[in-house]
């Protein structure tokens, strides 16, 4: 050893300086590492690994990156003591290395393979376990000969850990020392940026998978428990227990709560779920539930799956590994059997699923390890169902037959992606007398006069029908080509979920919703640092938090990453043309404004000339990434636009036909309703394009020439839906109301009349799922399966295509149209 250290000592006069002379104990079962930063004529980190007896040491100038592609130069520097590894301090000037260091990160590292002979080599492989440093790393000697000082290259391995540059720095997340964190929670410096405990929470959603996705390096696989999910918010000894839709369920598990108080946490969001465990040791989702309807909840367990909050950190932008780290030293404090950390499967993912239905449980879920938490449903979680079970909502029940009391059959329905109720069959087995007569009495409380369905009901006679409130699970067979449940059985009621948010579940394929993954942009990646070619920065944001889809969760801080993913491709959409902004200051559910005048400064929205609506305060037009993203700061969640560009304000440059289906129109005859508008225009002479309207219908655009003004374009329009309607009554309607399209299609014909707009292409819509109004070609209109197929959420995929359907786009001369529809 003192061999090694004798530079080290050489360039030090211990008399001056605090720098231990020698000394520490050597453990080759667990090999000490640190990095110290360190103010010297240049900051600098130095990272130190224990081998022989020293501190092998390599100044890196810039610090580590988790991004593999950045490769980070590291000189080598003396062997140190390792008693080097507990010296914080300040090095006097005129000292070698004078300025301040700090123990910036510590614990253990592993290599991989014989250490002395990788580092003999010049390529040292090996993992880290510390607080900030963590999974695989590789230090590569530079090839070169004679250097003092050698250097060498730090890279982070591709493992589940490794993040990109621009997503995450660890260096600027993690600044200071660890030393006086130490104690912190009784285990070690907490990760995540600072933050006040939110009031609320909404959780991070699987989505239905038909298959395991991958490996253990880069998936975690987990039971998925039959119970009710819920957020446990704690604040010192108060305990508040939330269900996903931010119901307040505290007052009925006084136990859990008081349990909870007891964790070693000052301030924490726990995720997880409640249950009863059966006879057999599974969770049971009906004992669970008799569990409640009893008002005996003392035997619930809470098994913690995540930690959003701890320690007055949020920790959502960390992965899973790093958020699942801190949960289970937390949870490992508590000694009483109702708290459980979820552990992770240790088999190969070929086999969980069929392990897990051999066991009895419902299925499991597979979770990507460097995932962020996001408060909406997300392909980094998947559930994988040993059996096909969902939520349907109940829409009425038929009559006991022999000695059967309450009921015979629950009628069972699902929301269409226009947000009708579809009926989906029937469930009578799975109850027993008692939740017979329960369910009964919620029954009679929400009896309708009418069935609540739109579409044919295929229920037959005999029939009460009921208000759709009441939602229950049940599993079943399959699905019939008619769209109904085979072979169901009732599971329970859930209370935890909104009719209006059920929806037939469609598994994604393994396959592809690991690739949508890979492509979701993490949350970091739209806070910090530059922003990716062709997307927005994100400036200041206020209330990020907040909900603006209480049906998926989704916040005001998803809306503006989507806004600024997409601002390449809306904004020439906006550009030049008078827009006008929807707002939902408190989200969707609640009042919403239309806004086409500016009425206060919103940085980076342009005053349009009062001469072009000289009797109202000036019009708005936005054309840049700033005021986008000010828009959307200012509670925007829709973006219109009128037919005119600002130059030529009084000759529209375009046609625009809103396909409104009435109720009881199928997506089927929407999409023929625009494939036979599109046939008439080009009997007219005129192509057309299309895009989705993001909620229920098509928009059909026709570019124009500037030529006429706005009566004579709006009038040619009517004459082409007048003709539609009377051609073809069973399927199109020109007069608008509800009652006049029951049935039928209203093409809407009345957005081509002067300052009326139309919701733009690549706009959000605010309505349930946050759907996008996208472009697309007419050969994929037979393939499209709703209006709103992309939303915020999923838009990813489609961001590749882009606005290519309509590369073609130019505007047409409509003289020669308007004489074949008889208007001079």
């Amino acid at each position: 050893m003192a061999d090694t250290l004798k530079a080290y000592r050489a360039k030090r006069d211990f008399t001056l300086t605090a720098e231990p002379a020698d000394g520490g104990q050597a453990n080759p079962d667990a090999r000490a590492f640190v990095i110290q930063k360190h103010w010297a004529s240049r900051l600098h980190y130095d990272l130190r690994l224990e081998l022989d007896g020293a501190m092998k040491s390599w100044a890196v100038p810039k610090g580590p990156s988790y991004d593999p592609s950045v490769k980070r130069m590291a000189v080598q520097v003396e062997d140190h003591p390792i008693a080097y590894n507990q010296f914080e301090g300040d090095i006097p000037k005129g000292q070698y290395g004078a300025g301040k260091v700090i123990i910036w990160d510590e614990g253990t590292w592993a290599p991989v393979g014989d250490p002395r002979a990788g580092y003999r080599k010049g390529h040292l492989k090996f993992a880290l376990h510390g607080r900030k440093m963590q999974g695989g790393w590789a230090l590569v000697r530079m090839k070169g000969k004679g250097e003092k000082q050698p250097p060498w290259l730090l890279i982070k391995e591709k493992d589940a850990l490794a993040r990109a540059e621009d997503d995450f720095s660890v260096v600027e997340a993690f600044p200071d020392s660890v030393v006086p964190l130490r104690q912190a929670a009784g285990s070690g410096a907490l990760p995540g940026v600072a933050a006040d405990l939110p009031g609320a929470l909404s959780p991070q959603l699987a989505t239905l998978a038909d298959a395991v996705p991958g490996s253990r390096s880069e998936w975690l696989y987990e039971i998925k428990f039959d119970g009710y999910r819920i957020l446990a918010r704690v604040e010192g000894e108060d305990v508040r227990l939330y269900t996903r839709n931010g119901h307040d369920w505290t007052a009925r598990m006084p136990r859990l709560a008081k349990t909870l108080a007891r964790l070693d946490a000052r301030s924490a969001w726990i995720d997880g779920e409640v249950v009863v465990l059966a006879e057999n040791g599974a969770p049971s989702f009906q004992v669970l539930q008799n569990a409640f309807d009893s008002e005996r909840t003392a035997d619930i367990v809470f098994y913690a799956f995540d930690l959003p909050y701890l320690g007055g950190r949020d920790l959502r932008g960390e992965p899973l590994s790093v958020r699942r780290h801190w949960l289970e030293k937390l949870m490992a404090r508590s000694r009483d059997d109702h708290l459980r950390f979820s552990e992770a499967f240790d088999a190969a993912p070929s086999q969980l699923a069929a392990t897990a239905c051999k066991m009895g449980l419902e299925g499991i879920i597979a979770k990507r390890q460097s995932s962020r938490y996001v408060s909406r449903r997300s392909p980094d979680w998947l559930k994988i169902k040993c059996a096909r079970r969902q939520e349907f909502v109940v829409v009425g029940y038929t009559a006991p037959k022999g000695g059967r009391s309450g009921f015979g059959a629950l009628l069972l329905a699902v929301h269409d992606a226009q947000g009708g109720l579809r009926y989906a069959g029937r469930v009578g087995s799975g109850f027993d007398a008692a939740g017979l007569a329960r369910m009964k009495q919620q029954l009679d409380a929400l009896r309708a006069t009418a069935p609540p369905l739109q579409g044919p009901t295929g229920a037959g006679g005999g029939i009460t029908w009921v208000a759709p409130q009441l939602v229950v699970e049940v599993s079943f067979g399959e699905w019939t080509s008619s769209g109904h449940v085979r072979q169901a059985v009732f599971r329970g009621v859930r209370e935890d979920k909104p009719a209006q948010s059920i929806t037939k579940e469609a598994p994604m394929a393994a396959k592809r919703a690991k690739a949508v993954a890979k492509k979701t942009v993490p949350a970091r990646r739209r806070i910090r640092g530059a922003a990716p070619e062709g997307e927005a920065k994100l400036g200041k944001l206020t209330h990020p938090e907040r909900v603006i889809d209480p049906s998926t969760g989704l916040t005001k801080l998803d809306l503006a990453r989507y806004y600024g993913q997409v601002a390449t491709l809306i904004l020439p959409q906006l550009k030049n043309r008078p827009v006008s902004f929807l707002r939902a200051p408190q989200g969707i559910h609640e009042e919403q404004f239309f806004q086409k005048h500016k009425e206060a400064r919103i940085p980076g929205v342009r005053d349009l000339p009062r001469s072009l609506d000289p009797d109202h305060a000036p019009l708005m037009e936005v054309s840049t990434p700033q005021a986008l993203l000010s828009a959307v700061q200012m509670n925007v969640v829709e973006f219109h636009t009128w037919n005119a560009s600002k130059t030529v304000i009084g000759k529209p440059d375009r046609l625009l036909f809103d396909l409104d289906p009435g109720k009881g129109v199928a997506w089927l005859a929407v999409k023929e309703g625009a494939a036979l508008l599109r046939s008439l225009l080009e009997e007219i002479g005129l192509r057309a394009w299309l895009k989705t309207s993001g909620g229920k219908g098509l928009h059909v655009v026709v570019p124009l020439r500037r030529q006429y003004e706005w009566g004579t374009v709006k009038d040619f329009s009517a004459e082409i839906v007048r003709h539609l309607a009377r051609t073809i009554p069973q399927r199109f309607v020109a007069k608008s109301g509800p009652r006049n399209r029951e049935g039928k299609i209203f093409v809407d014909y009345l957005r081509n009349g002067f300052g009326a707009t139309t919701v733009a292409a690549w706009s959000a819509r605010a309505r349930p799922g946050l759907g996008v109004s996208v472009p697309i070609g007419w050969d994929e209109l037979d393939s499209l399966e709703s209006s709103a197929q992309w939303t915020i959420a999923d838009i990813a995929a489609r961001l590749e295509v882009g606005n290519a359907p309509w590369s073609d786009y130019a505007p047409q001369a409509i003289g020669r149209a308007m004489k074949a529809m008889g208007m001079a």
